[in-house]
């Protein structure tokens, strides 16, 4: 079985609570004047996880940043290129799959300190608007949900094309990017640095590279 065969579905119990009216296609929506590519990109769409990622950045000691990434998550998405504000995503991640590379952090990461896996698995993102800022740029405004605090978040997002691939998936590609305190969610462990400063930044870049494959 090749890698491009295996569509993901989303299967949790937060997905599912959205309802299906939330992913219904419109009944009816006024044509806009946009690329007929774009118009043509309308229904609904997952993530393809192996050729996706959904990561963050945060500055080290001052000096360096540190790169991550969540790789156990569920998408389900709609996508309205006639009509923009009809656009919407949800987004579940497992927050005990963070990867950083080095196994000693990964697990000050899921610990109390930080994400607090054991209680809260979940990192939840649930869009509320979306609009239309330039031929190929979206800005999407959203609840994120982590350790339980719901705060609206603004993501840029930038439309990079679409394709049919060999396998005769049709894949759609975004970049997403926001920056967010993370104090503002509860997260506010760190160790102050004798010349001043932090040893983890409170602004955290989250950043969306997402290949999406169209649903049946």
């Amino acid at each position: 079985m090749g890698i491009f065969s295996r569509r993901q579905t989303a299967t949790v119990e937060q997905l599912a609570a959205a309802g299906p009216d939330r992913f219904a296609a419109p009944s009816a929506t006024a044509a806009a004047t946009l690329d007929p590519a774009l118009r043509a990109l309308t229904g609904h769409w997952t993530i393809d996880r192996p050729h996706s990622r959904i990561g963050f950045s945060v500055r080290h000691a001052m000096v360096t940043t540190v790169r991550g990434a969540f790789t156990d998550y569920d998408s389900r998405l709609y996508f309205d290129g006639a009509c923009p504000s009809e656009s919407r995503a949800d987004l579940v991640i497992r927050v005990a799959s963070v990867d950083t590379g080095v196994e000693q952090r990964d697990a000050h990461l899921v610990g109390k300190d930080f994400f607090d896996a054991r209680r809260h698995p979940e990192m939840i993102f649930r869009s509320t608007s979306t609009t239309q800022e330039s031929a190929e740029s979206f800005r999407m405004t959203g609840d994120l949900t982590i350790r339980e605090t719901t705060r609206p978040v603004e993501l840029q997002l930038d439309y990079l094309g679409s394709v049919v691939d060999p396998f005769g998936y049709e894949r759609a590609g975004f970049d997403g990017t926001t920056t967010i305190d993370r104090r503002d969610w509860g997260l506010v462990y760190n160790q102050r640095l004798e010349a001043g400063g932090s040893m983890v930044s409170e602004k955290v870049r989250l950043q969306f590279d997402i290949s999406a494959i169209r649903s049946s």
